[in-house]
C-alpha cells in the first residue's frame, strides 16, 4: 500500500537527503575556504507543517473592536481560573501574546508554564494554533474567511503553595492577576487593545479593586472597556469575608479593600484607621498632588497565600499576618508595607525609569535605574511610616541602623558596584544563593540605595542650612498634574537636573561614585548618618524596643561568628569572609553541640559572651548528612548588634526627617 507523506515529513525528508549530498559532495562543490572537519551546527529550525510568520512588533494603530473577557474564579476548591476570551478578527495570520515582563517584577516572569487547555474556536469550528518555535510565549493562529471573531478558552492552573509560584486561590480568596490569565493580540501598544473584563466569584463573596464596575449580580462583577495598560494594572482581591474602609480624610477617594483566612482579622480599629488617614495626609503633603483619580489598597490578612507587597499606579497588592490588627506593631515589615507600596504610585507608576515603560507586556524591560525606582521608594516608605505615626520615629532608626551595619560589612562591594544589582532580577528573577553577603542582589537596590537617598537629603540639608530637603525634589520631581495619572518617563540626567533644580550641586558625580565603587577600598555610602547626627555603633544588649525590630536578635551572629542560626539549628546565611567561612564551614551544616551542651541559639549566645575574655574558647560539633565535625573559635569580640548612635553636640536631622509635616 502505497504511503502519502505529510508536508512536515516531506520537508524533513528533502532537508536530511540535501544534507547527505552535501556531505558526500562537498569537496567539489565548496569554493571558499577549506571545510573544518566538525562543521558547526547551525541554528536553523524544524521544518514545520507550515511556515510561521514573524511577530509583528507594536504599533501605535488602535486594536479593532473590544475583546469580551470572562473570568470564572469560582473553583477555589482545585485552584482553577477558568478564562474565555472573545476577540474580534478578520481573516489571516493572527499572533496572540501571553504577557512576558510583568510589571513590578522587572524580569520575563509571566508563569506560562501554568496555562493549559488552550482552544480556539471560530464560527462554531476548532481552529489549530500553533507556538512559536522561538518565542513560546506567542500562539500563532490562521484565522479561516468568514469568521469575525475567534473565542479562546484555556485555564490558568493557579499553585496549591509558594514553592515556585505564589499562591492566588484559597478557600476564602482570590487575587486576580490578569496579566496572568490573559491572551493579547501583537502588533499593538497596550494602550491601543480594549477588554471589556468581568469575573465570577463564588456566592457570597465581595471585592476590591480600581477598575470601574458596571455591575455585580449572582456573583458577577462586569467592568467598564478599559485598555490591557490599565487592566494589568488592575489586580482583584476578593474573599468571603470582605471590609472596605475609607482612609482619606479629603473624601476623595483611598480605600483600604480586606480581605481575609477568617472574619476576625479584617477589621481596624479607630485609632489604626487615624493613622492610615495620616499617611495619605502625610504623602499629600510630601508630594503635593496625587497622581490618580481614586487609589485601592488590596489587602490579604492571611496565612496561606504568602508574602507579597506589588505596586499598580490605582492600587497595591498586599499581604499582612492575620494578626496584623489585633497584635498592633508586632512587625515592622508588615507596618511599612502599604506605605512604600503607596509612594510607588508617584515613583514607580506615573513616574518610572524611561527604559521600563515599555510598548507592550513582551517587549524587554531594562533595570538601569532601579536605585531610584525602588531605593528612593524605601527611602519615602520609611519615612512617611513614621511621619503617619504608623511606627515610632525610634523604630525606624533601629531599622536603620541594621541596614547600616549590614552595608557596611558587605565583602560583595569588593566586586560587583551597586549599580549592576539593578539587573539581578534578568538574571534570575529573585533567585536564591548561599553566600548573599558576597553575591549582592536585589535588596541592595533597595536598601543600599536608601542610604544613598539620605545622603543626599542630609547633604541638602546641610548646605542650604536646613532650608531645603529632599521633600522639594520629591514635589518638584515626582508631584505636578493633580489626578493625571499617564506615566512619565525619566532618565539619569532628569533626576540630576531635578536634584540641581533644589541645590546645585555636581549631583551626577555624587550618584556615580556610589553607584559605580567596587574594590577593595569602596565603601558603604554612610556620609548620610553623620549629617544626620548619628554613627553605627554596636552592642551586646538591646533594649526591648530595639528587639522589636531586629527580630533575629536571639540567632544572629552574623557581625560576631559571621552566621545565623535557623530555628532548627541550621547554620545559615554564611558571610563571605567571616569567622565561620575562614573556617570552612559552608552550606548545609547543622549545629549539633555548643562547648559539649546540645545546642541552641540561647547556649550559643551565652558562649560567645562568655569568651570576651579569652578563658572559654567557643566549640562547636557540627553535622552534615553523615559527617561530624569539631570546630573551635578563639573570638572575643562578644555579641555584636547594630545600633546609631547620637553624635554629641551635632543636629538630629534624622528625627527631623522622620517627624510628620505640619504643611
Amino acid at each position: 500500500m502505497k504511503k502519502h507523506l505529510s508536508a512536515a515529513a516531506m520537508a524533513l525528508l528533502l532537508s536530511s537527503t540535501a544534507t547527505a549530498a552535501l556531505a558526500h559532495n562537498g569537496s567539489q562543490q565548496w569554493t571558499g575556504p577549506a571545510a573544518p572537519a566538525n562543521p558547526t551546527p547551525q541554528n536553523t529550525p524544524l521544518a514545520l507543517s507550515r511556515a510561521l510568520p514573524p511577530i509583528p512588533a507594536p504599533t501605535e494603530a488602535t486594536y479593532p473592536g473590544i475583546i469580551r473577557y470572562e473570568v470564572d474564579a469560582t473553583d477555589v476548591e482545585r485552584k482553577i481560573v477558568n478564562l474565555r476570551q472573545t476577540i474580534p478578527v478578520k481573516s489571516g495570520s493572527l499572533v496572540l501574546l501571553y504577557p512576558k515582563f510583568l510589571p513590578g517584577n522587572h524580569a520575563d516572569t509571566g508563569p506560562i508554564q501554568l496555562i493549559s487547555g488552550v482552544t480556539v474556536t471560530g464560527a462554531g469550528q476548532r481552529i489549530e494554533w500553533l507556538r512559536d518555535t522561538i518565542d513560546p510565549y506567542a500562539f500563532h493562529v490562521d484565522v479561516p474567511q468568514g469568521v469575525s471573531e475567534i473565542v479562546v478558552e484555556f485555564q490558568w492552573l493557579t499553585q496549591p503553595d509558594n514553592s515556585q509560584w505564589r499562591v492566588v486561590m484559597t478557600p476564602d480568596m482570590v487575587n486576580l492577576q490578569w496579566e496572568k490569565a490573559l491572551l493579547y493580540p501583537a502588533g499593538y501598544h497596550s494602550t491601543g487593545i480594549t477588554f471589556a473584563p468581568s469575573i465570577k466569584l463564588p456566592a457570597g463573596w465581595n471585592y476590591g479593586v480600581s477598575l470601574d464596575t458596571e455591575s455585580f449580580e449572582n456573583g458577577v462583577a462586569t467592568f467598564k472597556p478599559v485598555d490591557l495598560y490599565n487592566l494589568i494594572d488592575s489586580p482583584l482581591f476578593g474573599g468571603a469575608h470582605f471590609n472596605r474602609v475609607d482612609i482619606d480624610p479629603n473624601g476623595a477617594g483611598v480605600h483600604l479593600n480586606i480581605v481575609g483566612d477568617k472574619a476576625d482579622y479584617i477589621n481596624p480599629t479607630a485609632k489604626q484607621i487615624g493613622y492610615y488617614e495620616s499617611l495619605i495626609t502625610q504623602a499629600d503633603r510630601l508630594f503635593g498632588a496625587r497622581p490618580y483619580d481614586r487609589y485601592e489598597f488590596l489587602v490579604a490578612a492571611t496565612n496561606q497565600m504568602g508574602g507579597i507587597g506589588l505596586e499598580h499606579h490605582r492600587s497595591s497588592e498586599n499581604t499582612i499576618p492575620t494578626d496584623f490588627f489585633t497584635n498592633w506593631g508586632k512587625n515592622l515589615g508588615s507596618i511599612g508595607l502599604l506605605p512604600h507600596e503607596y509612594v510607588h504610585t508617584w515613583n514607580g507608576k506615573r513616574n518610572r525609569p524611561a527604559d521600563e515603560l515599555t510598548a507592550n507586556h513582551n517587549i524587554p524591560t531594562q533595570n538601569t535605574l532601579l536605585w531610584v525606582y525602588e531605593g528612593q521608594t524605601e527611602y519615602w516608605g520609611d519615612v512617611l511610616t513614621a511621619r503617619s505615626g504608623l511606627a515610632p520615629v525610634e523604630d525606624i532608626i533601629t531599622s536603620f541602623a541594621e541596614v547600616a551595619a549590614f552595608y557596611d560589612n558587605q565583602p560583595g562591594r569588593g566586586w560587583r558596584p551597586l549599580q549592576d544589582t539593578n539587573n539581578h532580577n534578568l538574571l534570575g528573577y529573585r533567585t536564591s544563593n548561599p553566600y548573599t553577603s558576597w553575591m549582592r542582589g536585589t535588596g541592595d537596590y533597595y536598601r543600599e540605595a536608601l542610604l544613598i537617598w539620605l545622603d543626599a537629603d542630609t547633604l541638602i540639608r546641610e548646605a542650604t542650612n536646613d532650608r531645603k530637603s529632599l521633600d522639594d525634589f520629591a514635589k518638584g520631581f515626582f508631584g505636578g498634574d493633580n489626578g493625571s495619572y499617564a506615566p512619565r518617563g525619566y532618565v539619569f540626567e532628569d533626576v540630576v537636573a531635578a536634584l540641581n533644580a533644589v541645590h546645585p550641586h555636581d549631583w551626577a558625580t555624587f550618584l556615580r561614585t556610589r553607584l559605580d565603587a567596587a574594590g577593595p577600598d569602596a565603601k558603604a555610602p554612610l556620609d548620610g548618618l553623620a549629617r544626620s547626627g548619628y554613627r553605627l555603633t554596636y552592642t551586646d544588649a538591646l533594649t526591648d524596643a530595639e528587639k522589636k525590630i531586629q527580630t533575629g536578635w536571639k540567632t544572629d551572629f552574623q557581625y560576631s561568628l559571621g552566621f545565623t542560626l535557623s530555628g532548627t539549628n541550621r547554620i545559615n546565611n554564611i558571610r563571605w569572609g567571616g569567622l565561620a567561612f575562614e573556617a570552612d564551614i559552608g552550606p548545609g551544616w547543622e549545629l549539633v553541640a555548643i562547648n559539649d551542651q546540645a545546642a541552641n541559639a540561647g547556649r550559643l549566645r551565652d558562649a560567645v559572651t562568655a569568651n570576651k575574655d579569652g578563658s572559654a574558647p567557643i566549640k562547636l560539633l557540627l553535622k552534615r548528612g553523615d559527617k561530624f565535625r569539631t570546630v573551635q573559635f578563639n573570638y572575643t569580640g562578644g555579641l555584636r548588634y547594630p545600633r546609631l548612635e547620637r553624635i554629641e553636640g551635632t543636629r538630629d536631622r534624622l528625627t527631623e526627617i522622620l517627624s510628620p509635616r505640619r504643611r
